[in-house]
């Protein structure tokens, strides 16, 4: 599937956007994957374990009703001491919230202008699952309305399993919107 064939969706995600110096370029693959900070490594194995173990659970769900709830709020306390260990990686001097964000870019407002071709270091932080993305992208828009800018960046560095969590993350966006609006119809 190329790029282009992912859908984004309109919600807000907390991110951090880093310009790169002068004197700093987008990192090969290698160099990419070597320079994942530490906590973003754990974030992206505790997601990956996660779907596992929700696949597990469900299966054990019909079986053992106590087991399984008891690995489910096992599963619940690691993700909220994972979340609160992945805020302490914000940093407020460069926080932004999306307006949409898909599996291969994304869009934030922010209040001064960034250059077509800039190149970023984003960090992605996710309610649910908790987790957070560590890539680069590239600004490939930039349009201003009332004083605000609306940027559109293009992922240039990203796991492929950090993407996968992006796709999932806006399929349940996009279900929560289509019950919300649902619920509004039947209202």
């Amino acid at each position: 599937m190329s790029q282009n064939e992912y859908f984004s969706v309109h919600a807000h995600l907390k991110i951090n956007v880093e310009l790169l110096g002068n004197d700093e370029a987008v990192p090969s693959d290698i160099e990419f994957e070597r320079n994942i900070p530490i906590a973003f490594r754990i974030a992206h194995q505790c997601s990956l374990i996660d779907s596992t173990v929700k696949k597990e659970l469900h299966a054990l769900y019909d079986d053992k009703q106590a087991i399984s709830k008891f690995l489910r709020s096992q599963n619940e306390k690691i993700n909220l001491l994972l979340g609160f260990m992945l805020s302490q990686l914000d940093d407020p001097t460069q926080e932004y919230q999306t307006e949409t964000f898909g599996a291969s870019s994304l869009t934030f407002t922010a209040k001064k202008t960034f250059e077509k071709g800039q190149d970023i270091r984003l960090k992605l932080f996710l309610e649910n699952p908790p987790s957070a993305i560590y890539c680069y992208g590239n600004v490939y828009g930039c349009k201003e309305e009332n004083g605000k800018y609306t940027i559109s960046v293009k992922y240039t560095r990203l796991q492929e399993e950090d993407r996968d969590v992006l796709i999932r993350v806006a399929l349940h966006q996009q279900q929560k919107l289509l019950r919300q609006n649902a619920l509004e119809k039947n209202n």
